[in-house]
């Protein structure tokens, strides 16, 4: 029954969360391919021994493999599924041939097919979001303090009950939740808050604090906080619902936020102001989606917004393999006036798979030791 469970709450939500995720993004690259004269050979959900597919009039092989922790498109030229050019295979082609193979298109229809995966993350989420707006709306508080905690990095600041934060290192705030959010990434960093008091702004510089929280699930998390509450009568708490223009215009936003917190967050790793055991891998994200799972459809496609923005960077990121490697290609390409030469791709590509497999393997010892401890 306990084995039951486990497949039933968390893998069966995994699985089905990160294939819609990874058919979005490759279906991005299959279109755009198309659309440029780029053939695709195979259309994968999963790596591996093939379970399930079939072979469509255009020669595509559209299937499901046994491992399910990605996808790809394999264009015609390509060596496998990186994309990776098969110069050998590409030597003996005509010249008609060649226009349909990815390294033969022309530069900007590459750059448009490898960019189109993780756009189609990032409109995904936006969609996603949108909809979540559209149909529940939010609860919102305005940014008016109610009680500022002792010892805080606001106590320290001057910050008193009643007053009304505006701004952050010059950026407006319309809602406690603009607060939570701006503070919660960044940890140790200087900051200056702008309050109005009695008709009067007063800027206030402060640093916050790095804590360790918990959630409702006993994941542990951590974030910067500066020790300021807000109440009902303070806050006056109300539900504000959407047009579906505001909903699109507040989906664009949220992904906008994910995006912005991401990047804070790798910021504070490398800084050192984050530890590196909050990066997660499968193991961690399946939890968090039988997690999900329990509190309704609604977080689990929240979730899924979430995980297709990141899904959508990991992508942009500059390494050989992934999509922003081949855009870095591509720039070079672009700058040089000619590709880099065979053997440096070889290296480049080697190189970029050790540092995924590094990740992995790092990502991975993560989740272990967060289930053990």
């Amino acid at each position: 029954m306990a084995a039951t469970g486990f497949l039933t709450g968390y893998i069966v939500p995994f699985i089905l969360v990160l294939s819609l995720l990874v058919f979005v993004h490759e279906m991005g690259h299959y279109l755009v391919g198309r659309w440029c004269g780029i053939r695709s050979t195979a259309f994968s959900i999963g790596f591996g021994p093939e379970l399930i597919g079939f072979t469509d009039k255009r020669g595509t092989r559209w299937k499901i493999s046994a491992i399910p922790l990605g996808g790809y498109v394999k264009f015609f030229g390509d060596e496998d599924a990186a994309s990776k050019p098969d110069s050998s295979g590409l030597s003996h082609m005509s010249l008609e041939e060649r226009a349909q193979t990815l390294s033969g298109a022309k530069l900007w229809k590459r750059a448009a097919t490898v960019a189109a995966g993780p756009i189609a993350n990032f409109i995904l989420a936006i969609l996603i979001f949108a909809v979540l707006f559209g149909i529940y709306g939010r609860m919102i508080a305005d940014p008016v303090v109610s009680e500022v905690r002792e010892n805080s990095a606001a106590a320290a600041a001057g910050v008193k009950p009643g007053d009304r934060l505006v701004a952050i290192d010059g950026e407006k705030v319309m809602t406690f939740e603009d607060v939570r959010r701006y503070v919660g990434i960044r940890p140790g960093t200087p900051i200056t808050v702008t309050v109005e008091r009695a008709g009067e702004e007063l800027k206030l510089p402060m640093v916050p604090t790095r804590t360790e929280t918990t959630d409702q699930f006993g994941n542990k998390l951590e974030m910067g906080i500066i020790g300021i509450v807000t109440d009902q009568t303070s806050g006056n708490f109300r539900h504000i619902e959407y047009s579906p223009t505001e909903a699109l215009a507040e989906g664009v936003r949220e992904t906008g936020h994910v995006i912005t917190g991401t990047f804070n967050y790798i910021g504070n790793l490398v800084t050192g102001r984050m530890n590196a055991d909050q990066l997660g891998g499968p193991v961690r994200v399946a939890q968090a989606s039988g997690q999900m799972a329990t509190l309704g459809i609604s977080a689990v496609i929240q979730l899924a917004a979430v995980l297709s923005v990141s899904i959508g960077l990991l992508n942009l990121m500059p390494v050989p393999v992934l999509d922003g490697g081949h855009l870095v290609f591509y720039a070079i390409e672009a700058i040089r006036g000619r590709p880099l030469g065979a053997g440096a791709q070889e290296v480049a590509f080697r190189i970029g798979m050790m540092m995924i497999l590094g990740l992995m393997v790092f990502a991975t010892w993560n989740d272990i030791s967060s289930l053990i401890g």
